[in-house]
């Protein structure tokens, strides 16, 4: 039976991209509008964090990525997130679209599917994406 540590360190890298449910409930935004800021942001943080680890590691199989996508209620919502995130120093890029110059979505680097507090506010503050 293989360790705790060695199943922990066998676990997938993980990005998780979160976007406002408002934009489509609320604000009318187009359903591809909506999936298009996902996009930026995931570009935008692998781009940030092209030189950590975890994202070489997880840009070296490309065709295994792990992404689980989620909605969050609002701006607020995003913001809060954004902010457990950077107290866990979650490598995270939050997405500022223009000309609108508002948070729109959020992405973290690849990260191991288990980490304990960073699930916890993704359950607090997100369900999956519908």
């Amino acid at each position: 039976m293989a360790s705790a540590a060695a199943s922990k360190a066998m676990e997938p890298l993980t990005m998780y991209v979160v976007v406002r449910k408002d934009l489509s409930k609320s604000l009318g935004w187009k359903t591809g509008s909506v999936i298009s800021q996902g996009c930026h942001v995931s570009v935008a943080v692998l781009e940030r964090s092209r030189n950590e680890s975890n994202t070489q590691a997880y840009l070296q199989d490309l065709e295994n990525m792990r992404k689980v996508v989620l909605e969050t209620k609002d701006e607020q919502s995003l913001k809060s997130l954004a902010a457990v995130l950077e107290q866990n120093n979650v490598t995270h890029h939050v997405w500022i679209e223009q000309p609108e110059n508002f948070p729109t979505a959020l992405a973290t680097g690849p990260i191991p599917n288990r980490t304990g507090d960073v699930l916890a506010a993704f359950k607090k503050y997100c369900s999956l994406y519908r």
